[in-house]
């Protein structure tokens, strides 16, 4: 059991590392991110459709077909969208699941949360290189210092233990979200202290994500109450990202004190996930309409400053420059470089290609354990089909 509260345990010496080591990280070889093609529609009620390259339909015929029966390795695919220059080229549902089912995110929710800083910082209200706060602490303790960056990219130091770990009463994801956090997420995360100097070291951070959805309740709806607070994030959602790209099905989830449980819990329809990809393919626009800051996707899909990964941008999941990455391989690390990927927990993905214009939405479930070797190759398949430009 938690205690009340935990004190960070980082002297405050650290502290003048926090401002160096936050600055922007562009990787040398970021390159613009394709528009939208002039004779292609953007998808309002539908997606527009498109023909597969010649000779792709063969090549990812098995990919495909893995909604048709549950694989040892892969799992239950239930649902695959594949749009190529902004048309839906391919399309499979397992039985039981078709275009209208709303599919749940896990941790694709992250890079919604990202999306939602974004439209905070296209209105004024955050600078992200400001300290993000929270009322849980004293102005003196450390994490009152750390910015809005260093919690987005996951180099925040906190002492957070979730990838690996298999025992579900240690794993503080499952504890956060089903055990002693599960009604109020961002108190979880609120107590856990710090063990590393803030923007120095990695680790994956599905706490420090809630911290941030919960500050963001703050920014929208300052002084609110719970449910004032709830009703702002919402809305923001809905109107200035769900419903200006589309995605009339996505439902993002609260815990009991109003929080938005941005770690974990959106749903949406696999066409929905695509295009919420399709808006970081194309920038951060839709049609006329900036819906992210300008840079905001190159800061998604830039690695972080940590040195110990390469694998991690802010909310996405990005490749590295070359290897296979650390601190962990990277998903389809024979695919293209520039590819960068939403994606959560027993497999769901959202992954972005800028070298072949290409999103690739897969979600399913299946062993965390085994799954993601045979996700990496089903990916890598798809990707590696596809011609660049």
């Amino acid at each position: 059991m938690l205690p009340a509260a935990r004190r960070a345990v980082i002297p405050l010496a650290f502290l003048g590392l926090i401002g160096v080591l936050s600055a922007p990280a562009a990787r040398a070889e970021l390159r613009p991110l394709p528009p939208q093609p002039a004779e292609v529609p953007w998808p309002t009620t539908a997606w527009p459709a498109g023909p597969l390259p010649n000779g792709v339909a063969d090549r990812i015929e098995p990919s495909l077909a893995a909604v048709a029966a549950r694989d040892a390795k892969l799992g239950e695919t239930r649902a695959i969208v594949v749009i190529h220059h902004g048309r839906l080229v391919a399309e499979r549902y397992a039985p039981g699941f078709g275009p209208d089912t709303p599919l749940i995110s896990w941790s694709m929710a992250k890079s919604v949360t990202q999306a939602l800083v974004g439209v905070a910082v296209l209105r004024g209200l955050v600078d992200i290189d400001k300290p993000m706060g929270n009322p849980r602490w004293e102005p003196t303790d450390p994490r009152s210092a750390i910015p809005w960056r260093s919690w987005i990219n996951m180099v925040d130091g906190q002492d957070y233990h979730e990838i690996g770990v298999f025992d579900q009463t240690r794993n503080d994801a499952a504890r956060m979200l089903f055990g002693v956090g599960r009604l109020d997420v961002a108190g979880f995360g609120a107590t856990l202290p710090l063990v590393h100097a803030p923007g120095a070291h990695w680790n994956y951070n599905s706490a420090g994500v809630n911290l941030v959805a919960d500050a963001l309740g703050r920014v929208f709806a300052p002084n609110g109450s719970p449910a004032e607070r709830r009703a702002k994030v919402a809305g923001a959602l809905h109107d200035d990202l769900f419903a200006p790209i589309g995605m009339t099905t996505a439902r993002p989830q609260f815990d009991s004190s109003g929080t938005f449980v941005g770690s974990a819990l959106v749903y949406a329809t696999a066409r929905d996930w695509a295009r919420f990809g399709l808006l970081y393919l194309r920038d951060g626009m839709w049609g006329e309409r900036r819906i992210l800051p300008r840079g905001w996707v190159d800061f998604a899909r830039s690695k972080t400053t940590a040195e110990d990964c390469d694998i991690y941008g802010a909310g996405w999941w990005v490749s590295p420059e070359v290897g296979r990455g650390k601190p962990y391989t990277t998903l389809a690390p024979n695919g293209p470089r520039d590819l960068f990927r939403a994606q959560g927990f027993q497999g769901q993905l959202v992954a972005v290609v800028r070298s072949k214009d290409l999103v690739v939405v897969r979600l399913g479930h299946f062993d965390d354990r085994v799954g993601w070797r045979a996700l990496s190759d089903w990916l890598e398949l798809i990707v590696n089909s596809f011609p660049d430009g």
